[in-house]
């Protein structure tokens, strides 16, 4: 006769979070609070689009980690 062995379900495990779609979590930000979540290497932009991203970028944060005051 063979027995399956019961393997033990962590109790801890009903709490790990979901996995999350992204783009539906910025789809909801921006539809509810007009929070624009968007990378200048986005393929969906084009060339016109990813350089106006990277500029907005630039000038409310600053080159490459620098600070404008």
């Amino acid at each position: 006769m063979k027995i399956t062995p019961h393997r033990y379900q962590c109790p801890l495990g009903r709490l790990q979070p979901q996995v999350a779609d992204l783009d539906e979590i910025k789809r909801t930000g921006w539809r509810e609070q007009h929070i624009l979540v968007v990378s200048e290497t986005d393929s969906r932009l084009d060339f016109v689009e990813q350089a106006f991203v990277k500029r907005i970028g630039e000038r409310l944060f600053g080159q490459g980690g620098k600070r404008n005051g």
